[in-house]
């Protein structure tokens, strides 16, 4: 798994053989064959090895967490982005290989990635996005999706260290400080996730002042 892993993360799925992970791995090419059939079960065997630990911490953390009270929207993103952040960056554990493969099975467009993508991570994501709501009044359905995809892409980009915060920042920044980059990637999807719930009151807002507001548009037109 762990050869696997590695490989895919470094040379993509089409780039790399059974071959090569059996060498890798220090083992017999047929012995992969007869514990995993094809490349393409290897490669979900592999990929759901990481997705469904982490998403079993996650929903425990959750449910454990609403057993007790309503929780902060914070809390709620805490759980959902600690794992992609905090293990990107174990190296002990390997995991910062799986970085590049979850960036990149997210953003694929063959069968493969997007039943991948369903299969070990649209069941978590309905019941966050059905927190979120709970916990923000007055979001909308596509608000809180949009925003739960927001938040998971910020989160997955920010999910390995590279060190363009520090090149970026001229060293002001640190990315491989796991709680500080949670700290900033939480702050930020919440800011985001708040003003996607407040629209419903700005609506509100423009349906009784929507005759002023054009009146000021038309005035700023005629003065220009």
């Amino acid at each position: 798994m762990d050869a696997a892993e590695h490989l895919f993360a470094m040379s993509g799925f089409a780039g790399t053989g059974m071959r090569a992970i059996a060498e890798q791995a220090g083992v017999g090419q047929s012995l992969l064959h007869y514990h995993f059939g094809t490349k393409e079960q290897l490669f979900e065997a592999m990929f759901a090895r990481r997705a469904v630990d982490w998403n079993r911490q996650r929903l425990q953390r959750l449910e454990a967490l609403l057993a007790e009270r309503k929780p902060k929207l914070e809390e709620i993103l805490e759980i959902l982005l600690r794992p992609t952040v905090e293990l990107g960056r174990d190296g002990a554990k390997g995991s910062e290989h799986f970085a590049r493969l979850i960036l990149a099975t997210a953003l694929g467009h063959d069968d493969r990635d997007r039943n991948l993508i369903k299969k070990y991570y649209d069941s978590f994501a309905r019941r966050l996005i059905a927190v979120l709501r709970d916990c923000l009044s007055g979001i909308s359905q596509q608000d809180a999706v949009w925003g739960y995809l927001f938040a998971m892409g910020v989160g997955i980009t920010m999910m390995a260290p590279n060190d363009r915060a520090n090149v970026l920042s001229d060293g002001l920044c640190d990315d491989s400080n796991a709680e500080d980059v949670l700290a900033h990637v939480v702050e930020f999807a919440a800011a985001g996730l708040r003003r996607l719930a407040s629209k419903k009151a700005d609506r509100r807002g423009g349906a009784v002042g929507g005759r002023d507001s054009a009146r000021k548009r038309a005035k700023r037109v005629r003065t220009a």
